[in-house]
């Protein structure tokens, strides 16, 4: 199966000027099965496709749920989780890295850096987190090794990126105009159906994956040239300030993610983890809650542990 890995709509993208209907129909023609809708901070897109896709133009077409997330220190991040996990803090920009990384895992998705090699604040390893923690990649389940509207010399080093951490390569064009739809392709061995079919395949021990494309010469870094880095240092300001603006519905987000998974506490018990947690909340008796609801879950398990420690003795 043929697959685009990195698609923006207008219907989810305020950048983005194609439809998604444009986007699907033109990809059938160039012989492709399927796409990842990713959108930036936001699955307006996709729920805009689970309200039309009895149309004509959607079937024997899979369109699979996924976002482009803003981080605050780690650039965007390309995410996939199950398709029954309803998550809006993806749609809440600001999040840091690594904080990132375990909320996914948590709750059995996925994700890997886009455009990792490309232009300063947008892509990790050129934010200031990975000059300090490069072992962070070991952290993503894929890296995208070729975006359609970086240049050929960035995607050969996102390639030898993910070739030495180990991670699985994808391809995808980055689309926000007609003209670019298509320019990429990732290629998978068997079919690719579901949100879950895409993590299993993506976690399996060496998914049997090829992809490519061709670089696309109308984006804005080619258009702008040296007024480029000013816009790019204006979308810095902008999402610096966006994240911050929403970091009051974050906070309950959180709050209401630590409620409903044991997993993601047992995640963040390390310290530097929690303390980056803590980071997140402005209110101090947010933090304080926080805190408790973490030094239950410790005196929790310290009790289960000592309670089998007694069993297993009494067996012996």
């Amino acid at each position: 199966m043929r697959f685009d890995m990195h698609c923006h709509t207008k219907e989810g993208s305020i950048d983005a000027k194609i439809s998604l209907t444009e986007y699907v129909l033109h990809l059938k023609e160039l012989g492709y099965d399927g796409m990842l809708l990713t959108d930036h901070n936001s699955y307006k897109g996709y729920r805009w496709y689970l309200r039309n896709k009895e149309n004509e133009e959607f079937q024997n077409f899979t369109i699979l749920k996924g976002i482009e997330y803003d981080t605050c220190d780690g650039g965007h991040i390309l995410i996939v989780m199950p398709e029954d996990v309803r998550m809006p803090i993806l749609e809440l920009r600001g999040l840091p890295v690594r904080l990132l990384i375990e909320i996914v895992h948590a709750f059995h998705g996925i994700l890997g850096p886009a455009h990792p090699t490309g232009e300063k604040y947008m892509s990790i390893t050129n934010c200031k987190y990975y000059s300090r923690h490069p072992e962070i990649l070991r952290e993503f389940d894929f890296m995208e090794i070729y975006n359609s509207c970086i240049t050929p010399e960035e995607n050969k080093a996102a390639a030898l990126l993910a070739q030495r951490y180990g991670l699985p390569g994808i391809a995808g064009s980055d689309s926000h105009k007609t003209d670019c739809v298509g320019l990429a392709y990732t290629d998978f061995d068997r079919p690719v159906r579901s949100e879950s079919d895409l993590i299993r395949y993506m976690t399996q021990e060496q998914p049997a994956l090829s992809c490519g494309g061709s670089h696309y010469p109308g984006s804005n870094r080619d258009h702008l040239g040296a007024a480029y880095d000013f816009m790019l240092r204006l979308f810095y300001l902008y999402n610096r300030a966006s994240g911050s603006l929403r970091s009051p519905r974050r906070e309950i987000e959180i709050e209401e993610l630590l409620a409903l998974s044991n997993n993601l506490i047992q995640r963040i018990q390390e310290m530097q983890l929690f303390r980056l947690l803590q980071q997140q909340f402005r209110s101090r008796g947010r933090r304080k809650r926080v805190q408790r609801q973490f030094q239950f879950h410790r005196e929790t398990n310290a009790a289960h542990r000592l309670t089998n420690r007694s069993a297993n003795s009494g067996l012996e």
